[in-house]
């Protein structure tokens, strides 16, 4: 989606993508975040969700991937261009499928050649909880 693409007050949801225990353990890996509410099962069970939760990081990574699916033509994008008001709201669980939903809330052009998009995104739990919430801000090319 380029510059004009993008409507003011427009929502879109992506797809689902289903968290699994890989996940987690992978994650923790590539972050070096190996806290027990994430890795150790028998800690979880005693802490305040009653078993293992993934970490938000990672969360919030799936739904910038969720995100950039949903923009249709990736040569558009420039970058992301940043995050604002980030709130872990919920946690999510191994085998909890998210999905983001997103609300176009403002747009800025830059120049002839690109504009940022703010976009309102919310990530959902299977049951339509909000798990996640931040604006992005997706810098991308306009027609020209």
């Amino acid at each position: 989606m380029y510059f004009e693409d993008y409507e003011l007050g427009s929502v879109a949801v992506s797809r689902g993508r289903t968290i699994t225990e890989s996940d987690i353990v992978n994650f923790a890996g590539l972050s070096g975040d190996f806290v027990e509410l994430h890795m150790n099962e028998e800690y979880a069970k005693n802490g305040p969700f009653g078993r293992r939760i993934a970490h938000g990081a990672l969360i919030f990574s799936i739904s910038t991937g969720l995100m950039m699916q949903m923009t249709g033509d990736w040569e558009a994008v420039v970058a992301f261009y940043g995050v604002d008001k980030l709130r872990f709201t919920a946690p999510v669980f191994i085998g909890d499928t998210v999905r983001v939903s997103r609300r176009v809330v403002e747009k800025q052009l830059k120049n002839a050649e690109r504009g940022v998009v703010a976009l309102e995104n919310t990530v959902l739990n299977q049951d339509g909880k909000p798990v996640i919430v931040y604006t992005a801000l997706m810098m991308v090319k306009t027609r020209k």
